[in-house]
């Protein structure tokens, strides 16, 4: 089920211009350079709360490599868990940015697709368990890798007149 709910991720051609205005939670993904050179990992111990959950998914994300990436990509995913940290379900893809070539979306979707194959177990507590089963999250995932250094060269510092 989980394969077939990751590869139906991968394969989804429709995008809606925006997320549903439901009860969705949404965590920015963005990774320093040490998160981009660390080997993604699940969890070992036992998760308790939201935050161990989206920290544990920024641990599972691997963008896709420079030469397939495409700056200011933003992808939105939406997803649920059952109360023993498995997938619920197929995820779905809320909102992709639009404009971009199938190749650089292909290797986005296959980035998240294989951030939820590799979180699809998560250790959760019993409560955090009974907390979130079937609760929809939708999370987006932004590549900002290329442009922080045109932010900051974009944007001089007031103080220094």
């Amino acid at each position: 089920m989980l394969i077939a709910g990751v590869a139906a991720l991968a394969a989804t051609g429709a995008a809606c211009p925006q997320p549903a205005a439901a009860a969705v939670e949404f965590l920015w993904l963005v990774q320093s350079q040490s998160q981009r050179n660390a080997v993604p990992q699940k969890p070992a111990r036992e998760l308790n709360t939201l935050n161990d959950i989206f920290a544990a998914l920024r641990r599972c994300y691997r963008p896709p490599r420079l030469d397939q990436a495409f700056p200011g990509m933003r992808i939105t995913v939406q997803f649920s868990y059952t109360r023993d940290g498995d997938l619920l379900g197929k995820p779905r893809i809320l909102f992709e940015t639009a404009g971009i070539s199938p190749e650089h979306q292909s290797a986005y979707r296959m980035a998240v697709a294989a951030a939820l194959a590799r979180c699809s177990h998560l250790p959760f507590s019993q409560s955090l368990g009974n907390a979130v089963a079937g609760r929809i999250f939708a999370m987006q995932f932004v590549d900002e890798r290329t442009l922080r250094q045109a932010e900051y060269t974009l944007w001089p510092n007031p103080m220094t007149r």
